[in-house]
C-alpha cells in the first residue's frame, strides 16, 4: 500500500477507536482515564471546528475537538474490548486476534517508540537520574551495577513485562499488560547497553515476524529498587514500642493544619504507623466531620454500625442490630480492640468527642505490642498460647452473624505486629482441645491485668473538639464507667491500614522530594 494511503487508513482507524473510547469514558465520568490519554498521548483540546494540519477528533457531546502531535514511528494499538483481543501494527502486518481474560475490560495501548521527551518509569513518580556504571549477563538477568558498588539483578522476564509500551507497561495507567501465560523462551535479550544519561537500554530479539523491540529503563528507577524503595515498608516510619513510662501522652496535632496542610497530615499519619495513636485537637463539634476527616485520609470501612457510628449510654440502643453493642452504655470498658469478630479487623479507629459531660469515662490506650515483649521476656509461655490456641468471636445482634475464630495475638501469617483480638464482649467460646482451655484462661487473664496495668496504660480524657486516632489492630483503648448525670457522645470511623498507609507513602514521597502529593 502507498505510505500516503497506509498513513490516511492508519489515522482513520486511531480516530475511530480513540472516538469510541472517549465517548464510553466520557458517559462513565471517567476523568482520571481521560486526563491520562490526555497527558500521554498528545491529546489537545482545541475550540476550532477547522480541521487543522495532523489529526484531528471530534467530541459529539461538546463539540470539542482534539488533535494529535504526528505519529512517524511504527506504532502498535492494542484493544482489549469485552473478552475478545485484537492486535494490529501498521506495517508490515495483518490482522489477527486471539483470546484474552480480561473480560469487560477496555483497555487502549498506543505505544510509540519515543513517547516522551523524558524517559518515563512504570509508575506516577518522578526520579532522579543515578547513572548506572556497567551492565553484565548472567544467565536469565541482567546485572545492574552503580559506582558505589550496589547492585541490582533483573530477570529479562522482569525486564520486558517492565516494557514501557511495547505489550508490557501501559504508559497510560503504568499498569501491566502482560498476561504471564504470554510469557516465552522467545523472549530473548539480543542487545544490551548504556545511554550517554546511564539508562539502561535493552534490544529484544524478534520473536516471530514482528520487529525488534528496545527498551529503555530510568536508572533511577532502578535504583530505588536496588535500595528497596519499592518494599512495603519503605516510605513509612517503623513501629515504636511505648508504655506509661516512655510515652506520657498521645502526641497531639492541629486538625484545622491536617486538613489544609500536607505536612501536618504527613506528621499525624506517621504517628499513627510509628506509635499507634495520635490526639487531633480543636476539630469542630458537628457531628459528621469525620467524613471531613476521612475524605483527607482515605475511604472509610463500613460495618454492621454503619460508616458513621455513634457511642453514647441509651439503654435504647440496645437490641438493634446496628446499635447493640456495650460501648453504648455506661459500663467500664476494659482495653480491647474493635470486631476481632472479622477475618481482618478495622486497621485504624478514629473518635470524634463531640460532648463529655460525665461523671468519669476517661479514655485509656495500651499499646499492644509493648505488652508482646513483655510476653516474651517475661512469660513466653503465655505468649504461645495466646498466639496459638484459638477463640471464636461472635457479634451478638438480631439479623447479624458475624464470627470468626483465630488467637487473641493474632499474626495473620504475616511480619509486622500482630493482630490483637480483645475484645471480651464478643469472645463466645473457646476452639481449642479440652485440656488447654485451662491454661488458655490463666493467660488471658494475666494478658488483660498487663494490659490494664499502670505501667502500660494511659489514662486521659477527651474534650470535645479531640479526636482520637489510633490502630485498631495494634493499641487497645478502653474507658472508665461513666454516671448518666451528663452527656457524653462520641463518633467513629475505621479506616483500613491500607489506605493510611497508600496515603503515608504518597505524603512522605512528596514531602522527601518537595513536591505536592
Amino acid at each position: 500500500m502507498p505510505i500516503g494511503r497506509e498513513r490516511q487508513s492508519r489515522d482513520a482507524e486511531a480516530q475511530r477507536v480513540l472516538l469510541s473510547t472517549f465517548n464510553i469514558l466520557e458517559k462513565r465520568r471517567n476523568i482520571a482515564s481521560l486526563a491520562a490519554i490526555t497527558a500521554h498521548w498528545g491529546v489537545v483540546p482545541t475550540c476550532s471546528q477547522r480541521s487543522p494540519p495532523g489529526r484531528q477528533l471530534f467530541f459529539p457531546l461538546s463539540a470539542a475537538s482534539v488533535t494529535f502531535r504526528p505519529i512517524t514511528e511504527p506504532w502498535i494499538l492494542r484493544i482489549h474490548l469485552g473478552s475478545d483481543t485484537r492486535t494490529r501494527q501498521a506495517r508490515h502486518r495483518g490482522r489477527r486476534g486471539h483470546r484474552s481474560g480480561l473480560a469487560r475490560e477496555m483497555c487502549i495501548v498506543m505505544t510509540q517508540r519515543d513517547l516522551s521527551s523524558e524517559l518515563l518509569a512504570p509508575d506516577f513518580y518522578h526520579y532522579a537520574g543515578a547513572p548506572i556504571a556497567a551492565v553484565t549477563a548472567d544467565d536469565d538477568a541482567l546485572v545492574v551495577s552503580w559506582p558505589d558498588g550496589r547492585q541490582l539483578s533483573c530477570h529479562r522476564f522482569w525486564l520486558r513485562e517492565n516494557t514501557l509500551g511495547h505489550g508490557g507497561i501501559d504508559p497510560a495507567t503504568r499498569e501491566g499488560i502482560m498476561d504471564p501465560a504470554e510469557l516465552s523462551d522467545a523472549m530473548q535479550i539480543a542487545a544490551f547497553e548504556l545511554t550517554a544519561l546511564g539508562d539502561l537500554s535493552v534490544t529484544w530479539a524478534p520473536e516471530g515476524a514482528d520487529e525488534s523491540v528496545v527498551s529503555t529503563y530510568h536508572s533511577g528507577w532502578l535504583r530505588h529498587i536496588a535500595e528497596g524503595q519499592h518494599l512495603p515498608e519503605s516510605w513509612v516510619p517503623a513501629p515504636e514500642t511505648w508504655n506509661a513510662s516512655t510515652l506520657s501522652a498521645p502526641p497531639r496535632r492541629q486538625a484545622d493544619a491536617v486538613l489544609k496542610d500536607d505536612d501536618a497530615l504527613c506528621d499525624m499519619l506517621n504517628d499513627l504507623l510509628r506509635l499507634g495513636v495520635c490526639v487531633l485537637e480543636q476539630a469542630p463539634t458537628e457531628p459528621g466531620f469525620l467524613n471531613v476527616l476521612a475524605a483527607r485520609i482515605g475511604p472509610v470501612r463500613d460495618s454492621n454500625f454503619g460508616s458513621l457510628w455513634d457511642v453514647k449510654a441509651d439503654v435504647n440502643l440496645a437490641g438493634d442490630a446496628k446499635t447493640n453493642t456495650t460501648a453504648n452504655t455506661g459500663f467500664r470498658l476494659g482495653p480491647h480492640t474493635d470486631l476481632p469478630t472479622r477475618e481482618i479487623p478495622p486497621g485504624f479507629q478514629f473518635l470524634h468527642c463531640l460532648i463529655n459531660e460525665a461523671d468519669g469515662g476517661e479514655s485509656t490506650l495500651t499499646d499492644g505490642a509493648a505488652l508482646i515483649e513483655e510476653l516474651k521476656a517475661t512469660r513466653p509461655d503465655d505468649y504461645d498460647i495466646l498466639s496459638t490456641r484459638r477463640w471464636v468471636f461472635f457479634n451478638r445482634g438480631p439479623g447479624i452473624d458475624h464470627r470468626f475464630s483465630a488467637p487473641i495475638i493474632d499474626t495473620l501469617g504475616g511480619e509486622g505486629v500482630p493482630t490483637i483480638r480483645a475484645f471480651y464482649p464478643v469472645r463466645a467460646f473457646p476452639d481449642m482441645p479440652d485440656a488447654d482451655v485451662s491454661e488458655a484462661y490463666g493467660a488471658l487473664r494475666r494478658f488483660h491485668a498487663l494490659a490494664d496495668d499502670p505501667r502500660f496504660e494511659l489514662t486521659f480524657r477527651l474534650g470535645p473538639g479531640d479526636i482520637m486516632c489510633f490502630d485498631n489492630r495494634r493499641v487497645m483503648h478502653g474507658r472508665k464507667a461513666f454516671s448518666g448525670s451528663g452527656q457524653r457522645h462520641l463518633q467513629g470511623v475505621y479506616i483500613d491500614r491500607d489506605e493510611i498507609l497508600s496515603t503515608a507513602r504518597a505524603v512522605n514521597r512528596a514531602r522527601a522530594a518537595g513536591q505536592t502529593p
